[in-house]
């Protein structure tokens, strides 16, 4: 059960909670809890049962999965606000979770269990409302990522990555090959070889743990290929 400071910060937060004089609001603060997870949990493995729903207040989870040849690739994050489609789509079907998900940043985390979750859905306009639009909203994501995969180029892709990373010029980024090789689904090797390829070009510089951005509009440019 949530205190009511803590509702109060669920109304500011959460669209289904904006008519605050809507059964649900009362509903949400009764079977809701606030959950702390630290980074580097493993919220779900590949073939576990969704037991509870969670929408964050605040940290980031990344949602990925790992092939047979062992390769990653990340098919969603969601932040504070947000949800993960495919916990949504295990309670609404009954089936096991087919990826994983690890927290990226510390989460705090409105927590319902998956009975409440099914009820709602019966019983409340807002509530289905709002796991239909992030249904919708993370389709189009987990679509965009198979469209990149199957369709662009890697070295286009692994540009933007690190144009993504970038706060100032030059940019030092504490990235290794083998975490990008895991974001994008490709292997530590072809990773290598395209940044040794960005190096002799001069738009990086490669050091042990660190790409250090030099060039960001020849970058830009390589990204932009297909």
């Amino acid at each position: 059960m949530l205190t009511m400071a803590q509702l109060h910060d669920a109304i500011r937060l959460l669209p289904f909670l904006a008519d605050t004089n809507a059964p649900l609001v009362q509903a949400f603060s009764t079977h809701t809890t606030l959950a702390r997870i630290p980074a580097g949990t493993t919220i779900f493995e590949e073939g576990d049962v969704c037991s509870t729903f969670a929408v964050l207040a605040a940290g980031q989870v990344r949602v990925f999965t790992i092939g047979k040849t062992g390769r990653e690739i990340t098919l969603y994050r969601f932040e504070r606000g947000e949800s993960c489609i495919l916990t949504t789509s295990c309670i609404l079907s009954t089936q096991q979770f087919p990826a994983i998900a690890t927290v990226e940043q510390a989460v705090l985390a409105y927590v319902v269990p998956h009975t409440v979750f099914q009820d709602w859905m019966n019983e409340h306009q807002a509530w289905r409302t709002y796991i239909f639009a992030l249904l919708a909203r993370r389709l189009a994501t987990v679509m965009a990522v198979l469209d990149e995969v199957t369709f662009r180029r890697m070295d286009a892709r692994i540009a933007e990555f690190l144009l993504r990373q970038m706060t100032a010029e030059p940019a030092v980024l504490a990235v290794t090959h083998q975490q990008i090789a895991a974001e994008l689904g490709t292997s530590r090797e072809v990773v290598s070889r395209i940044l040794a390829d960005f190096a002799d070009h001069g738009m990086v510089q490669i050091a042990r743990g660190t790409i250090t951005v030099l060039d960001r509009a020849h970058l830009k440019q390589r990204s932009e290929r297909h």
